[in-house]
């Protein structure tokens, strides 16, 4: 079985796959790897990858150090079943890159988008011919949130639920109106021009975020919250086969 470590901004991931299939996920502090210990226990782990956004802390080192089976941690220079076209790979961040790996294994020789919502908004294209070119980034929903209240002095800053109205009625329904709304017409108009180009294009949106679309976008649009799992795993598998 294999062990798949997503370290993010925010949080961490532990995920246990058989093969292609995801048996277990637990969610954790992104400065230890406290339930390592538990899945070890329960599961014959036979090898592991490991993936981070951030510099690993040296608790997570230790714990590392100490298992009993192969660790591949992700960088630019590891071998990819796909091309990667990004002129400057060292400052990819490996959750990008398996999330375009994970699209392409999931739907291969498609054109796809691939939009993580998470604490940055992110936007990749790999095409049929499986090259990734490279995508945007842009600041996610609780980011903004906390960007307006820490740069504007007399915005408070508001949680995502609450009364989502087209036009905000007062201060915190236009903040969580003007956010939500804003980058749901931002991924809508990114499609959009994708599309232009590439009228076969396939959507995945993955992410701790969830949007709203329009019935004619549901239908090219792919929503799976494991997608990085998935392409970590599929890179795991391509480096130990």
């Amino acid at each position: 079985m294999n062990l798949i470590i997503d370290i993010g901004n925010t949080v961490a991931k532990l995920a246990v796959f058989d093969g292609e299939e995801q048996i277990e996920i637990l969610r954790g502090s992104n400065h230890s790897l406290d339930c390592i210990k538990i899945l070890c226990n329960k599961y014959h782990i036979e090898k592991c990858i490991i993936a981070s956004v951030i510099s690993l802390s040296n608790t997570i080192k230790r714990q590392l150090a100490n298992v009993d089976f192969p660790v591949l941690e992700l960088n630019y220079k590891t071998p990819v079943p796909i091309i990667n076209k990004y002129k400057s790979p060292e400052t990819l961040g490996m959750d990008r890159l398996a999330a375009v790996v994970g699209a392409n294994y999931l739907k291969p020789n498609k054109n796809i988008l691939v939009i993580d919502a998470g604490t940055a908004l992110t936007y990749e294209f790999i095409d049929k011919d499986a090259t990734y070119w490279g995508g945007n980034i842009s600041p996610g929903i609780y980011t903004r949130f906390k960007s307006l209240s820490a740069c504007c002095d007399k915005l408070p800053l508001i949680e995502k639920s609450g009364d989502l109205p087209e036009l905000g009625f007062n201060t915190e329904t236009a903040i969580r109106a003007g956010v939500i709304k804003g980058i749901e017409y931002e991924i809508k108009g990114y499609i959009s021009q994708m599309q232009e180009k590439y009228p076969d294009l396939l959507v995945f949106l993955t992410g701790g975020d969830k949007f709203s679309f329009d019935t004619n976008l549901k239908s090219i649009i792919f929503a799976d919250r494991f997608l990085v799992l998935k392409g970590l795993n599929r890179i795991l598998n391509y480096n130990v086969k």
